[in-house]
């Protein structure tokens, strides 16, 4: 029997599926794999053959009467009776006699050979050569053969009425096979589209690559093949069932629509591929592919198995998938105050103020508890705790845990014992003064006593020197710019590192023997004479000083370091400590 479809003239208005930018065929058909499409519009030979290959084809090649029983049926629906369509038949340049040719006469088929076993030419053999180019159309209006399509040379340049054009396909489709209520049959339509534009709704084969849409299930198909395979199905990206209505769902075995979703289902001994429609019987690494945590095949039937989750979970609606259990909502009374649910377990956790020991949740004791602050401690969260000093006061920096005098100005109240005023304190680097409101520590001006040999800065409590550049620290911030050191020869060799002078004021006897450095005696005359001018400075402020005899003044001492100290400062001759 002739497989022959005939896929009719259709506009493409009102389908479901948009309108191409590309020509529509007038008709088209198939045959096995190939297909055959017929197409209006004049045009000469060289432009319809662009035309095919534009949509993946060539002009139509008649190499039996299949296929000229095509080209009779496409002709027979397309409504006119005499038009003229280019075929996929040339004669090249140059002149041939015809009857040495065989049945094409010397011309060839654009697909560049000349088997055939048919031919209906629609003249007899002439015994002139023929020249060429000529390229041949088809009409079934010709008297010498009326009723069947014959073939005429014509001119390429000529324009024909339109043309046939061939398409080859490795694989193929069944359409759709659709079941619907009888109610609402005539509702359901199905539009297809052909990779070379045609489109239609009564097929009964589709080439690979045609696209199908069903109204009003929203369902849109596409019809693919493996590699090598000549027999193709419909499918869509989304894995899964579509409209059990429609070809099955898609599903190689069972679709379901029980659950309100249409769902593939495959027999007892197979189990359900990825792709959610096709069916195949599990093995070990395939089953713990299906489950999301641990697959058991069956020991008693093959090809059965079930899945199984990790403890806090549960199987989900699908069988395969696993979803946390709330433990806290499950069981009661789980934890003691406040239980947490977490994936795939819980947490017990405390109210604010309690804290988890060993388990338990324990009233949080005082961070402050046992320290060891000298004068005050202060909370930082529920864990720590932070030393604290009373104003006038700071930690010291390497003992965190007590405090020191501190001043940062060049005047200060000072901190005197409110039981007995006689007793006062002052930081180091300030000294004693009695003013108007009160005792304060005022800050000792280091650079009056040209402690520095260069620029002076005063400081509170302290000082710094921008050595001058005779000076061994030339240039630098020091509070001593002429270290003296001991040179290691004078001790013996010893190796003993140099030792730099701890302050300005202090002095550095000279050795017994060999010749003294000139800048050694220059530095112990300055360290001299700054020494006799402190003393003076200090005897005449303590002439000034109306309250000398209630307290006992305290200086800051030559270190350079910036340390601050506490000084105790009395009038009664039986010192006290603080």
């Amino acid at each position: 029997m002739l497989r022959v479809l005939l896929l009719g003239v259709l506009a493409p208005a009102g389908l479901g599926l948009s309108a191409s930018s590309e020509p529509q065929p007038h008709g088209s058909q198939c045959v096995e794999h190939d297909c055959f499409a017929l197409f209006r519009r004049r045009e000469n030979f060289l432009g319809a053959s662009q035309s095919c290959q534009h949509s993946r084809g060539h002009l139509m090649t008649v190499r039996s009467s299949v296929a000229a029983d095509v080209i009779s049926l496409l002709l027979s629906g397309d409504g006119d009776d005499g038009p003229r369509l280019w075929i996929g038949l040339q004669l090249p340049s140059g002149c041939r006699d015809p009857g040495h040719q065989g049945p094409l006469r010397g011309f060839q088929w654009v697909t560049g050979d000349n088997r055939t076993s048919y031919s209906r030419w629609a003249q007899e053999e002439d015994e002139e050569p023929l020249c060429g180019p000529l390229c041949v159309a088809v009409s079934v209006a010709l008297p010498s053969s009326p009723g069947e399509p014959a073939w005429e040379a014509q001119q390429c340049a000529t324009e024909a009425d339109g043309f046939l054009c061939e398409f080859h396909f490795a694989s193929s489709c069944r359409p759709l096979l659709v079941e619907t209520p009888a109610s609402a049959a005539a509702n359901v339509s199905i539009t297809y589209r052909t990779p070379f534009g045609a489109l239609g709704a009564d097929f009964q084969a589709l080439p690979e690559g045609s696209k199908a849409s069903v109204a009003p299930y929203g369902v849109e198909l596409v019809c693919r093949a493996g590699p090598g395979e000549t027999e193709a199905n419909w499918d869509q990206e989304a894995p899964g069932a579509w409209h059990c209505g429609v070809d099955n769902g898609g599903c190689e075995h069972a679709c379901n629509l029980s659950t309100g979703a249409p769902r593939c289902i495959c027999p007892p001994d197979s189990v359900l591929q990825p792709d959610g429609r096709s069916c195949a019987k599990p093995d070990e690494h395939a089953c713990h592919q299906l489950c999301e945590h641990f697959c058991v095949l069956s020991n008693h039937v093959s090809g059965e198995y079930s899945c199984m989750c990790e403890t806090g979970y549960q199987l989900a609606a699908d069988q395969h998938h696993c979803e946390d259990v709330d433990d806290c909502l499950s069981e009661p009374n789980l934890c003691r105050q406040r239980c947490v649910n977490k994936q795939g377990g819980f947490e017990c956790q405390c109210f604010s103020g309690y804290e988890m020991l060993d388990g338990e949740c324990v009233e949080a004791l005082d961070p402050c508890t046992g320290n060891d602050c000298e004068y005050q401690c202060e909370p930082v969260g529920q864990t720590n705790f932070r030393c604290i000093c009373a104003e006038g006061f700071a930690p010291i920096p390497e003992y965190p845990h007590k405090c020191q005098m501190f001043c940062n100005q060049t005047q200060c109240e000072a901190d005197c014992d409110p039981s007995n005023p006689a007793y006062c304190q002052c930081p180091e680097g300030f000294i004693l003064d009695d003013g108007d409101d009160g005792f304060v520590c005022t800050d000792i001006n280091e650079c009056d006593s040209d402690e520095c040999p260069g620029q002076c800065r005063n400081l509170p409590g302290t000082f710094e020197c921008v050595c001058g550049p005779e000076t061994a620290l030339a240039g630098q911030v020091a509070s001593d710019c002429d270290p003296v050191k001991v040179d290691p020869n004078e001790d013996g060799g010893s190796g003993e590192p140099p030792v730099i002078s701890p302050a300005p004021s202090a002095t550095v006897s000279p050795t017994s023997a060999g010749h003294v450095h000139s800048g050694v005696l220059i530095g112990i005359s300055i360290a001299s004479l700054s020494l006799v001018v402190a003393l003076l400075a200090l005897l005449c402020h303590l002439r000034k000083k109306q309250s000398a005899s209630r307290a006992e003044l305290g200086y800051k001492c030559g270190s350079p370091t910036k340390e601050v100290v506490l000084q105790q400062v009395r009038t009664d001759l039986s010192p006290q400590k603080l």
